[in-house]
């Protein structure tokens, strides 16, 4: 690639999702100009980050917790409409009204050292030259799914949530559930109206949370996600630390016995699932709702990772190398964590660069 073209900006951000559209307003609010100051780059077809491959019936009613974008609320969305459909809109549309001129799809293949103190990122659609980068790629390009004895031997069908098609493909199946979190709920109380009957499996006991998620419950939460990142271990979502908010619909499928987790099984086998004392359940279906993994490889030239597996952070900046910035990582991956992140990477961004501030003020 020595023999191609570099562009030069101030600033890369990689994603268009909840947290590379925030930075992106508070890059153009703080005067920096799209396609010139700074550039974002999003490999997804279409607007809409993450939420455009979400299953269709995952109706926007049914999501928890979306956070509006800075700047532009989302009002008169129809709850009975695929979220897909609704936040991609809306994306879209915040992507027109903030002139952010997201580059897409390009795929960004890895970030490295650069000449005279940049950073080089290399893409699908040329070189970039930056001094300074937004990383914000969130983490569903890398669903985890862990690996069982015996896996390769079962002759049912195996998928994961990013893979999910919604409860139809179910009918009359026995479908076994791996996963403790909201996903996996959400997953049970659709596929047992249909199935010929589930089964839950949990690595850990699930915890209910009965009564409001107020403030401080969740500032706990997050301050627990975020010591992990300071001390530069692989982050847990803010999720798998706040527990399951019970809901009517969950209290339901409870009493009914759908939500009755069993612990993890010891082996798959051609037909199912086993466990260490011998009791099975057959399954056509094995739908491994396990998490993600943040997608950060493309990182990787620049070794920012810690001896623990981590990237350790201080703030959204990385530890390793301040140029580099993660939004939408570890106890900022939540929507309103997103924004708040989105903000404070472009103030130290700010500070960072010094004298090279842009040109012109941009209105927004």
């Amino acid at each position: 690639m020595n023999n191609l073209v570099v562009r030069e900006t101030e600033v890369v951000v990689i994603g268009a999702g909840q947290a590379g559209l925030s930075s992106a307003y508070h890059l153009r609010r703080a005067g920096y100009e799209p396609d010139r100051d700074f550039v974002v780059l999003d490999h997804s077809p279409r607007p809409g980050g993450a939420w455009q491959f979400r299953w269709p019936s995952l109706t926007y009613g049914k999501v928890h917790g979306m956070h509006a974008l800075p700047g532009m609320e989302l009002t008169e969305a129809d709850g009975a409409q695929p979220s897909s459909a609704v936040i991609g809109g809306y994306f879209a549309d915040y992507e027109r009204a903030f002139d952010l001129r997201v580059h897409r799809p390009v795929d960004v293949r890895a970030v490295r050292e650069g000449q005279d103190g940049r950073l080089t990122v290399e893409s699908s659609e040329g070189l970039w030259s930056a001094r300074a980068l937004i990383n914000a790629t969130g983490t569903w390009d890398r669903p985890f799914r862990p690996r069982y004895p015996g896996q390769e031997t079962f002759r049912g069908r195996q998928l994961h949530t990013a893979h999910y098609p919604g409860p139809q493909e179910f009918a009359g199946q026995r479908v076994v559930v791996v996963g403790g979190g909201t996903s996996a709920v959400q997953h049970l109380l659709e596929i047992s109206e249909v199935a010929a009957g589930t089964t839950w499996v949990t690595r850990r006991p699930p915890v209910f949370r009965e009564g409001p998620f107020d403030q401080e419950w969740g500032r706990a939460a997050v301050a627990r996600v975020e010591e992990r990142v300071r001390q530069g271990l692989p982050p847990q979502s803010v999720v798998s630390v706040t527990g399951l908010p019970m809901t009517e619909a969950m209290e339901r499928a409870r009493a009914a016995g759908v939500l009755a987790p069993r612990p993890m099984f010891d082996r798959v086998t051609p037909t199912g699932v086993q466990w260490a004392d011998g009791s099975a359940v057959d399954a056509d279906v094995i739908l491994w709702a396990t998490g993600f993994r943040a997608a950060v490889d493309h990182l990787a030239p620049l070794k920012l990772r810690e001896p623990g597996g981590g990237i350790r952070m201080e703030g959204t900046r990385t530890a390793r190398d301040p140029r580099v910035h993660l939004v939408g990582y570890g106890p900022s991956a939540s929507t309103i964590g997103a924004n708040r992140a989105g903000r404070a990477a472009v103030r130290e961004i700010r500070t960072l660069l010094g004298s090279s501030q842009p040109r012109v003020p941009a209105a927004v």
